[in-house]
Parts: structure tokens; sequence; C-alpha cells
């Protein structure tokens, strides 16, 4: 069931309060973030949290994030809060900055897929924030997509992925940033960028007044989400051009394009989305998954994705790409 909502009311709404309530009876909810749509469960409830497993066919080695009505509601997950950490949330919270520190005993294993660190962060879109104050409680809320698929940036994508596997969707317009939240670890070892996002390195290291180290590579037992080999996917086969090579392609196959700028002037390709016109990186960044999705339900052989600057919102963008491109299991 879907129902709309003010995407700029901080107060409840009817529809929000009829979502909190399902959220404390155990069920599971879709939201609007600034980021994407999550799927989310109240993060010390196991049983429902599970519910977000099964919902999304996502493995238990996978933690999850959870997202906090305010910053003072950090004890309420996280054992101890470093001072780098303040700094971080005093500049970016709300907003899409999810951190990686040490859990408190009362967030269950499954939220943490048994890590002794707990993924937080503070959601900055009206919607989120009124519906985890209506609900008073922490929400623990991946992307609200089958696993391992593109990620959906309105309600009606949460739709199309989930159907009844989820209790009620809140349809808060289409999300701000496109993909999902920055995420840094804070330990002994100093910053780490487990996955960029919509804050850049750039600002995490000017906020910081030191080097983040950048995590390369998948990893078998992921710290937080989106560090998997292959993740955000469409179902369509993805490849990305070579900086240097041309955009082409052969008649004998229905090939569509995901132009960074101006589509090129080639009639060949079957369906051609445009990220940003301009080059405008947040821009590209917001279509992204749109687009993505659009290319997908086009009956393509193949999608062909220009790369773009990777510099700034362009690293994360090309994440998402290089993820969806990496081959199947």
């Amino acid at each position: 069931m879907i129902l709309k909502t003010d995407p700029t009311s901080t107060e409840p709404t009817p529809a929000v309060t009829r979502a909190a309530a399902v959220l404390r009876a155990g069920g599971l909810v879709a939201f609007p973030t600034e980021t994407v749509y999550g799927l989310g469960a109240v993060a010390t409830d196991a049983r429902a949290v599970a519910r977000i497993f099964e919902a999304k066919d996502r493995p238990h080695f996978d933690p999850l994030i959870i997202h906090l009505g305010s910053a003072d509601w950090l004890d309420r997950c996280v054992a101890s809060v470093p001072p780098e950490a303040g700094r971080l949330a005093e500049r970016f919270w709300p907003g899409p900055l999810t951190m990686v520190l040490p859990k408190r005993e009362n967030i269950p294993d499954i939220v943490t897929s048994g890590l002794p660190t707990v993924a937080v962060r503070m959601p900055a879109h009206p919607v989120a924030r009124a519906l985890i104050h209506a609900t008073g409680a922490p929400v623990a809320a991946p992307s609200a997509n089958r696993f391992g698929q593109l990620s959906p940036t309105t309600a009606q994508a949460v739709e199309e992925e989930l159907g009844q596997r989820v209790d009620l969707i809140l349809d808060g317009g289409p999300t701000q940033h496109g993909i999902e939240s920055t995420i840094i670890a804070l330990g002994e070892t100093g910053p780490r960028l487990l996955r960029p996002g919509p804050v850049t390195l750039e600002e995490l290291r000017e906020c910081l007044g030191r080097e983040v180290i950048v995590a390369t590579g998948p990893s078998a037992t992921p710290e937080s989400p989106g560090m998997l080999l292959r993740h955000y996917a469409p179902r369509t086969p993805l490849r990305i051009l070579d900086s240097s090579t041309a955009a082409t392609t052969t008649r004998d196959r229905r090939v569509g394009l995901l132009a960074f700028r101006a589509a090129p002037a080639s009639r060949d390709f079957a369906v051609v989305e445009t990220l940003s016109a301009t080059g405008d990186l947040r821009e590209a960044a917001a279509n992204l998954f749109a687009a993505l999705r659009r290319l997908d339900a086009a009956g393509v052989d193949e999608i062909i994705a220009e790369p773009v600057p990777e510099t700034g919102l362009g690293r994360a963008i090309m994440d998402r790409l290089r993820k969806a491109a990496a081959p199947r299991a």
C-alpha cells in the first residue's frame, strides 16, 4: 500500500502517524530519505529486522544502517563517540553521511551482521525525520529494493521491487541525491571511507583536517553496506566505456546508452538516457538510478555507460557504475 504524504512537513501527517504505528507493531515501512528510499524496521526489534532481510533476499552477512532522530540519539546505539565523530555530525548531520562506530549491546547482532560496530546516520528528509520521531525509536533501513538491484528513488520503484513484501510505502516524492549515503569508519586506524556518496572525500578531509583512507576492493565480511563486488545493478548487462573510446554499437543488437552529457548524434542506440546535459555531477547522481531503471525496462540487450570525471561526487557515481558492471556471481 502506498500512502502519499507532504514531503516538506517535519510534523507527523496522518500517513506518517499510520506508518509509525506499523513500525512499532513490528512491520516494515518504506520511506523516503534525501538519498534513496529505505526499507525500515525498529532497530532493536530483531524479529522485525529479520523481515527486512527476507523481503530483500539480502544475505545476513551484509550489515544495515540505523537511522536516528537526532544526534542526541547516538547514545541509544553507540558505545562510544570519538571526537572526530562529533565533528562530522556537527558538520554533516542531518544529511547523507553514515558513520561506523562501536555498537551498544542493545543493538541486535542481526543489524550489524555480528560485527562489534554499527553504522548510524541522521537523515535530513523531513518525512524520514517525522517518521523516526513518531516511532520513538531508531530505525534500521537499507535501500528498499531486492538485494543487489538498483536502489529506488521513487515510491513507485519501491512497489515494483518489493510489492507485497512491504507493509506500507510512504510516498514523499523523488529523492534529492539519488545515491546512497557516504559511509566513513572511525577507529584506531584512522578514518576510512568505506563507500563514497553525496558527502565527498574532499569534504571529509577538509572537516577532519587529515587524510582519509579510501577502502579498496570488495570485502568478504563487509563492514557496511555497499562493499560487495557486485551491487546496485540492473538486470541487463552493463558495460562502462573507456574514457578514450567513443560510444558505438552494432545493428544486430539493441543497446541502451547511459550518457553523461548530451547524447551522441548516432542513431544506433535503441534508447538513450542523459544524466546531465550540462555535466553537473549532482544532477547526474540524482538521475543515475532512475535512468538505469528506465534503460533496464526498455528491453535492450546491453547498457553502455559513459564514465564521469572521478572527482567530488563523480567518485560515488563511478563506484556505483563499477559495481553494476561487475561480473554476475
